[in-house]
């Protein structure tokens, strides 16, 4: 069993809910008004990080686990969390200002592009 991908994904679980807990800490900061999504900039970016984390956790995971099942765990887990550090950098950085949010998705992106070689190649190896 890929102990070390579980470990990393319970990471990526905990940073969506931490993610989750601005937003609402958010809507009370700049006034937002449940069950509004949009009023204020900073609110809006806030929102859009939580969402666009969302957005991409069904791409993620899955490629995650196919690759630590069908080509390495610690590999896996090493660019898994590669993927949590560009998310965070991509929460500083989107927190700030729409253009900041580039390399923390350049980051995230990479790293899904490389679990999604890492379990091709290791589906096609144990084909």
């Amino acid at each position: 069993m890929p102990k070390y991908t579980a470990v990393v994904t319970l990471l990526a679980v905990v940073f969506y809910l931490f993610i989750g807990t601005r937003v609402s800490v958010a809507h009370a900061k700049f006034g937002v008004k449940l069950p509004a999504t949009a009023g204020h900039p900073d609110f809006e970016r806030i929102h859009r990080v939580h969402m666009n984390t969302l957005e991409w956790m069904p791409v993620f995971l899955p490629l995650l686990w196919l690759s630590a099942v069908y080509f390495n765990d610690a590999a896996s887990a090493a660019i898994g969390l590669a993927w949590i550090v560009g998310r965070v950098l991509y929460y500083v950085g989107y927190r700030e200002a729409v253009d900041k949010r580039r390399p923390g998705f350049f980051i995230q992106a990479m790293a899904c592009l490389m679990l999604l070689i890492g379990a091709v190649a290791g589906i096609v190896m144990h084909w």
